[in-house]
């Protein structure tokens, strides 16, 4: 259920995904971008740019370039406030005068549970985030952006990130980072929390669609066919957590490693994040338990 061997955008290079919409791949490869990140253009004569990226001159000097006789940016939109798509937000905002878009700060949306986790220990976490990112406007749940030619509703799906949104235009929808055209997402507490990731998933099904525009890797021609198996994934993934731990407590990283069993072993820590947060989602359904102060190296029990 990936794309990227098939993916073959050019870095830099605007090339059309849908009506009225082109992508500029930015030059970022990495374990965790995929490909890279990509970023979005909507419209023909007033521009949302989607997702500026990383805070690369070049990736820059692309967008600009992108914007064609009789075209100018009206608004900058961001889905969440990660690394690799917020911070040329403030620079392109600066070339062009165009508004930053987005739900809040790199805190907000944070769930209750992951402020308190946040504030009560070591949680660790925190990889990629953008902390001096900000918002010119922020966008509440269910609020339309617009200008002529094209409209996006906002949509809040927390879960990859507390301030993450997703873009709908008509049955198409700008993902992000909740549904990858190449990956699952990663989940790091607390910045990431897999109840609300779920949630947000569960979420777009009941949400008509015919293309998701990812933040990474290609476009998605059947969406709820991968949510599908991104909800499966997660939920295979929460089985074999509980099968590992029947053997007796352990910690995150001790279970990451007997359950990701075919994954490159620089990847085992990323990985252990993303068991971090089926744990705490666990203790939610109150399935697991372990002592306080919560944190990275914390033994999980099954009650």
């Amino acid at each position: 259920m990936t794309s990227e061997k098939t993916f073959n955008a050019v870095p830099g290079r605007a090339e059309t995904v849908a009506p009225g919409v082109r992508r500029i791949l930015a030059p970022n490869p990495s374990p965790f971008t995929g490909p890279g990140t990509n970023t979005y253009l909507v419209g023909e004569t007033a521009l949302a740019v989607i997702d500026p990226g990383p805070d690369l001159a070049t990736h820059l000097r692309a967008i600009l370039q992108a914007v064609g006789p009789g075209q100018h940016v009206s608004h900058i939109l961001v889905t969440h406030a990660h690394a690799d798509h917020a911070p040329l937000a403030r620079a392109l905002s600066a070339s062009t005068g165009a508004p930053v878009l987005a739900f809040g700060d790199a805190l907000a949306g944070r769930s209750a549970v992951m402020r308190e986790l946040a504030g009560s220990g070591d949680l660790g976490g925190g990889e990629g985030t953008d902390l001096a990112f900000t918002p010119d406007i922020p966008l509440a749940d269910m609020e339309l952006i617009a200008a002529p030619g094209w409209s996006l509703r906002a949509l809040w799906t927390p879960g990859h990130f507390g301030n993450h949104l997703c873009f709908a235009m008509g049955d198409v929808i700008f993902t992000g980072d909740l549904v990858m055209g190449w990956s699952s997402s990663l989940v790091s507490p607390p910045d990431g929390d897999l109840t609300d990731f779920m949630a947000s998933c569960r979420r777009l099904q009941e949400i008509p669609a015919r293309l998701y525009l990812p933040g990474h890797g290609d476009a998605v021609p059947e969406p709820h066919a991968r949510l599908a198996w991104l909800i499966q994934h997660r939920e295979r993934r929460e089985a074999a957590l509980l099968a590992a731990l029947a053997h007796g407590p352990a910690d995150a990283t001790t279970l990451a490693g007997r359950v990701y069993t075919d994954i490159d072993p620089s990847l085992l820590p990323a990985a252990a994040r993303n068991v971090l947060a089926h744990l705490i989602d666990l203790m939610g359904k109150s399935e697991v338990s372990c002592a306080k102060p919560l944190g990275p190296a914390s033994r999980f029990s099954l009650l």
